[in-house]
């Protein structure tokens, strides 16, 4: 079976920033998209940004130009660089990974989640 697991996430001050990291692990044979969502207290979990297994990005509107994401496909690991953070962006963060685990079998894993908190 496969695990995500998520870290990075802490307190910081409007204006910091902090760096997620979700490492998968266990049967895998493959990696594709790679993404983080985040979901606040009472609200639906909404994608933030995701990461093809060539590099690809997408962000959503409300990230563009102050996070960003990557990979490195050796480490089966997934990074968000969050900037300039807001204090709307108190949320838990999730890893999402679709991962080939046998030759014609795949299927979408979750982490257990990071929080994110962004206060003074």
């Amino acid at each position: 079976q496969v695990q995500l697991v998520e870290s990075g996430g802490a307190l910081v001050q409007p204006g910091g920033s902090l760096r997620l990291s979700c490492e998968a692990s266990g049967r895998i044979f493959g990696i594709n998209v790679m993404a983080w969502y985040r979901q606040a207290p009472g609200k639906q979990r909404d994608l933030v940004a995701a990461i093809t297994s060539g590099g690809s990005t997408s962000y959503t509107d409300s990230v563009k130009g102050r996070f960003n994401i990557s990979r490195d496909n050796a480490k089966n690991t997934v990074y968000l660089q969050m900037n300039s953070l807001q204090p709307e962006e108190t949320a838990v963060y999730y890893c999402n990974a679709n991962v080939r685990t046998a030759t014609f079998k795949w299927g979408d894993y979750w982490g257990q989640g990071t929080q994110v908190t962004v206060s003074s």
